[in-house]
């Protein structure tokens, strides 16, 4: 009996670790479990973060859309400052450039895909340029996936890193791109910096 109750309190001293461990891990197991108000992203979070953290993907070289993500990353500097104003004013430029990228410049066969991306980057822009800061946030979580898709296709003119934070949206979690390695938090601020982890590499072939 003694040793039952010994295994059984080593098995909750362990539970209990792992439920304390830092951000990024159990909090974010069930973050898809329900919809939120303003969910524009369509992100699988759940299928994303079984990726091991330090994964790399290898990317063309292009310079196409270097503009669109000089604002994407306008955007996320601004957000991490607690800026809404410099966030609003780079959401603007964010949405003009996705309208200014010639799309016949790409393969015809990509072509309605990168239109139909750059249409929701632009509206995404368009709400970051007149909104409060939390739904500006709303909107950048939401760019994620379609950066992630826009990249896929067009490649990159840098390495990017994308980042993870399980407690953003009520621990549901929500991804952003950076140009650093560095975790600052632009899902929170200055509430929670540092929070997150890099997934995934983003590096030119």
């Amino acid at each position: 009996m003694k040793k039952s109750n010994s295994i059984l309190n080593l098995a909750l001293v362990a539970g209990l670790s792992f439920s304390l461990l830092a951000c990024g891990n159990s909090k974010s197991t069930d973050h898809n479990d329900d919809n939120t108000e303003h969910d524009h992203s369509g992100i699988d979070h759940a299928a994303e973060h079984k990726m091991p953290d330090g994964s790399v993907m290898e990317m063309s070289e292009n310079k196409s859309i270097s503009q669109l993500i000089d604002q994407y990353l306008a955007i996320k500097n601004a957000l991490v400052q607690d800026d809404s104003k410099a966030a609003a004013s780079a959401g603007q430029k964010l949405a003009e450039e996705a309208s200014s990228i010639d799309v016949n410049t790409f393969e015809v066969s990509k072509q309605p895909e990168i239109k139909e991306i750059l249409e929701v980057v632009k509206e995404h822009g368009e709400h970051i340029a007149k909104s409060e800061i939390a739904h500006q946030r709303e909107h950048f979580e939401g760019m994620a996936k379609d950066f992630m898709d826009i990249l896929a296709i067009t490649g990159t003119d840098r390495t990017l890193y994308q980042q993870y934070c399980p407690m953003y949206n009520k621990n549901k979690g929500g991804y952003w791109l950076s140009d650093s390695q560095e975790i600052k938090n632009p899902l929170f601020g200055s509430k929670m910096l540092t929070c997150g982890s890099v997934k995934e590499t983003i590096s030119m072939k």
